[in-house]
């Protein structure tokens, strides 16, 4: 069995504030060392269900945010990013068997974590495809579908824990902390990781029977909303874009793989 793991910081045990994710903080090695104990987590319950193979993706900011000791010999860690348009899921394929996603947070435009946002807060008020609001983890959900691959776990806020399994039916999820305004209510750290391990275990075995990837090759709409309006009308020359109002782009995509595309390209770059 091959996995393919993607990490984030935001939703990791104990982090509440962006100075605890940012890679030059003082304060970055906390989060940085809880990120590793529950990949390690994630690592060892993959391996007790079969795994041969787990692929860790440092999907954080820098993509840098852990160091490749105490990894056993079946992982094979990504580090930095790829500049595909994959992203926090570069690297994934048709030969991995399943994906999951460890601290993972609320999209952007809702409250379910201090630190919500889809990709980035400094850019992006919120994503939206099809209408609806949507997360990173529904995002890769969909690019780990394209080849074929079901997201089968999470761990992250408890909001997006409730989300997950509505959206992804048969994900097997953790939740590491509710949010309130700007604080967390954090469960215990060693019994996240143990959580976290064995869901993974039994996700991993119990999959063929309520996991499905979402595969469908078929129009999709996104839509961005930028915090900057200069940031909407660069995005706006992307071919087939529509700017819908001065902060709002639009773009009918022909499936998944185009949104994905068009949404990388789209993507804001800092005004200064």
């Amino acid at each position: 069995m091959k996995v393919y793991i993607s990490v984030d910081i935001e939703g990791i045990t104990g982090v509440t504030n962006w100075d605890e994710t940012e890679i030059d903080s003082s304060r970055h090695s906390q989060g940085g060392g809880q990120m590793k104990k529950e990949t390690l987590a994630a690592v060892r319950g993959a391996i007790k269900a079969g795994a041969t193979e787990v692929w860790v993706k440092d999907a954080h900011d820098s993509a840098r945010n852990m160091w490749a000791d105490e990894f056993p010999p079946e992982v094979r860690f990504v580090r930095g990013w790829m500049c595909s348009p994959e992203v926090m899921m570069a690297g994934i394929d048709e030969t991995f068997d399943a994906a999951i996603a460890i601290g993972y947070h609320s999209g952007g435009g809702t409250n379910g974590n201090p630190l919500a946002h889809t990709m980035t807060d400094a850019r992006l008020y919120w994503t939206k495809v099809n209408g609806e609001l949507i997360s990173e983890l529904e995002m890769n959900a969909m690019i780990a579908g394209r080849y074929g691959v079901p997201m089968v776990f999470v761990s992250g806020d408890q909001d997006l824990c409730e989300k997950a399994v509505k959206v992804l039916p048969g994900i097997g999820t953790v939740s590491s902390k509710k949010c309130i305004g700007q604080a967390t209510i954090n469960r215990s750290a060693e019994l996240v990781e143990q959580e976290i391990e064995a869901g993974v275990e039994a996700a991993l075995k119990e999959m063929s029977s309520r996991c499905v990837a979402p595969v469908e090759d078929k129009p999709v709409v996104l839509e961005m909303c930028c915090r900057h309006h200069s940031q909407a009308l660069r995005a706006s020359y992307y071919p087939g874009a529509v700017q819908v109002d001065d902060f709002t782009v639009r773009y009918e995509a022909k499936n998944v793989w185009d949104m994905i595309t068009a949404y990388f390209f789209m993507m804001p770059e800092v005004i200064h």
